[in-house]
């Protein structure tokens, strides 16, 4: 019987969510191309973090454990998360704590982006754990955090990367208003295993608000991510990216998965550099505006290069 990941078509009902049924998993020794030298902490990195925790404030840069944190940092790039360090959904890849939100900090937009204006940022990246808690899904949280940076940031561009709130369209209605220069929402993987692999999501949910961000408010930049080694074959990837670009997404980054523990999805494979570069020339021949594609990449990784190649804003000058 051949148990390849090209011949797991399907996932059984009754199949356990951690692992791809037909799919074995692979060692955990990290090849060549996953390794990276961790730099020591420079200045820029020490005084960002301690800046983010006077402000008692999350960074999906730590809460996810992102390996580009420390050259982030040092360039004073980094993502916010808000609404608190608890999700009320559990995805089989994601290191953020599933839990019963703790509270409702209405004051945490102002606080995030006096942090932004302290830091010196050009561009911010917010995100956030999914609040279904909440009547709204926590869509003020967002629109009111990018209302907060524009006012007392002029200049700042903003990339929102936001939940599917439930199909809600008032919701997304409500982040649109604010007007950010990205709005973003991860499709993560492909469509035979995103059930199994984002139960609390839906593959034409998440395509739908790239769709209804590109019909209700075309100026505004759309983003979304892709993570390869969760039981995908190559020619499912192209057709997400297809899927992608028909909802009108115009940047797309591309990333390897790293199991944080044995309790999450177990990993399938290492995606090789050159898989990644097929990935980037495709991207241009689909027409995407920018594809960011490598085995260490991150969807916030080099944010503001990746809305400058969108035209969706432009680097202040001064």
């Amino acid at each position: 019987m051949d148990t390849s990941p090209q011949s797991a078509t399907s996932i059984p009902a009754d199949a356990r969510r951690l692992t791809i049924v037909g799919a074995p998993s692979v060692a955990q020794r990290k090849p060549e191309w996953m390794k990276r030298h961790i730099p020591l902490a420079g200045p820029n990195y020490r005084e960002l973090k301690k800046t983010m925790r006077g402000a008692s404030l999350n960074t999906v840069c730590e809460e996810a454990a992102c390996p580009n944190i420390h050259q982030c940092w040092e360039q004073r790039e980094a993502s916010f998360l808000i609404g608190g360090e608890d999700c009320t959904r559990r995805c089989g890849f994601c290191q953020i704590a599933t839990g019963k939100p703790k509270g409702y900090d209405r004051d945490e937009p102002r606080r995030v982006a006096e942090t932004v204006a302290e830091m010196g940022l050009h561009f911010a990246v917010v995100t956030g754990v999914a609040r279904d808690d909440l009547p709204d899904g926590g869509a003020w949280l967002y629109a009111e955090t990018a209302r907060q940076i524009h006012e007392q940031v002029p200049g700042c561009g903003v990339e929102l990367l936001i939940p599917d709130f439930r199909g809600d369209e008032d919701a997304l209605r409500e982040v649109i208003s604010a007007r950010p220069e990205v709005l973003a929402h991860n499709l993560e993987t492909v469509r035979r295993v995103f059930r199994h692999t984002r139960p609390a999501f839906t593959y034409e949910g998440s395509l739908d608000v790239l769709r209804r961000t590109r019909d209700w408010a075309p100026e505004i930049a759309r983003k979304s991510n892709l993570i390869l080694g969760m039981g995908e074959t190559e020619e499912e990837v192209r057709e997400a990216m297809r899927d992608l670009a028909d909802a009108g997404c115009q940047i797309l980054t591309i990333g390897q998965y790293l199991q944080p523990t044995h309790k999450h999805l177990a990993l399938q494979r290492y995606a090789a550099p050159d898989e990644y570069d097929r990935y980037r020339e495709y991207g241009r021949e689909l027409g995407f505006d920018h594809v960011e594609a490598g085995p260490l990449v991150r969807s916030s990784f080099m944010a503001g290069d990746q809305a400058i190649n969108a035209g969706a804003w432009s680097r202040p000058t001064a």
